[in-house]
């Protein structure tokens, strides 16, 4: 018997119940995970409220945690028990002390990496990776516009942009936000409710705009974003904190030049083993050599998840949250 937080009805953080649930053993091509560290992240939000239509109910949400390997099932064969591991990745299932996974799914922790930036870095730092390095590689010598600038992904992709060159323009909520995004690489932090955005962008660029638009809040920004994109700019939607976006006319699009739209998912970018890997080796190279740091904003016991989504959805949080797991 163990614990895990379970969803029997969509809604609110209410929700979200703490209860005892049977693990078996792992069957073939799994992996039995003693977590010790969960990340937090706003697609559980989504899932929660079935913005994202998630498994039958009741369900345990969740898709990022580090932890170690209790037992392995038939035919794993490159894990073992007592391995340090992470994962961001379906099925859900994290907000748990204990967990089956796909071995597949499964990637080991280095030693120089500790379980609770484990946990806070996986999902957001792999978004980060595919973001700056594939969707849109950033070259030296771009100027780029990210949204929520001081959030998880934000800090993150901040600090990584910069390695690669980039001028950064943030936006963030308030004064705090915005000097945390410029501790972490953002040349230039909008404070979004003082100030036009657009405006600010077209000032900072001399008029031309931004080469790509990273946008995690969706509904509030969208539109506008595409108004601080040069020609042939490019917008990558990424989440929607603030809720979904409208039906869009394409034709826009050719009307304020040219540009492109791209809605990517972590789940695509790392749906082969290779690439999953591959990205994951990327991340933990850049962080084990301290170029980019992972901030642990907060952290919630795993059994008060409540408050930690009360917080999240508040714009309570800064960089990365953890929830942690009393065993």
């Amino acid at each position: 018997m163990t614990h895990a937080i379970r969803i029997h009805e969509l809604g609110g953080p209410e929700v979200l119940r703490w209860e005892s649930v049977d693990l078996g053993d792992p069957g073939p091509g799994e992996v039995r995970i003693r977590h010790a560290a969960i990340g937090l992240n706003y697609i559980d939000v989504y899932f929660r409220t079935g913005l994202y239509p998630g498994p039958e109910r009741p369900f345990t949400p969740g898709m990022e945690a580090s932890g170690v390997i209790e037992a392995v099932g038939e035919g794993v064969a490159d894990l073992g028990a007592g391995d340090r591991v992470a994962y961001a990745s379906g099925p859900l299932g994290s907000y748990a002390e204990r967990r089956l996974m796909p071995a597949d799914r499964v990637v080991p922790l280095p030693d120089s990496i500790d379980d609770a930036t484990g946990a806070a870095m996986m999902l957001k730092g792999m978004t980060a990776q595919y973001l700056l390095k594939r969707t849109h590689p950033v070259q030296a010598g771009d100027t780029i516009l990210l949204h929520a600038a001081a959030g998880g992904v934000g800090l993150i992709a901040c600090q990584w942009a910069k390695l690669l060159g980039a001028t950064v323009i943030g936006t963030a909520g308030s004064k705090e936000k915005a000097e945390l995004a410029r501790a972490h690489g953002c040349d230039h932090a909008i404070l979004y409710n003082d100030e036009d955005f657009v405006e600010r962008v077209r000032e900072i660029t001399g008029g031309r705009g931004v080469s790509v638009v990273y946008d995690s809040v969706g509904q509030a920004t969208f539109m506008r974003s595409l108004d601080c994109l040069a020609p042939l700019g490019h917008i990558v939607s990424f989440g929607q904190s603030s809720g979904p976006i409208e039906p869009l006319n394409v034709g826009i699009l050719s009307q304020k030049g040219s540009l492109t739209l791209t809605r990517p998912t972590l789940m695509t970018y790392t749906a082969s083993r290779e690439d999953l890997l591959a990205t994951a080796n990327d991340l933990f190279d850049v962080v084990g050599s301290g170029k980019v740091k992972i901030e642990v904003g907060q952290t919630f016991p795993l059994a008060d998840a409540r408050r930690a989504h009360e917080a999240l959805e508040s714009r309570a949080t800064t960089a990365s949250t953890v929830l942690l797991p009393d065993t």
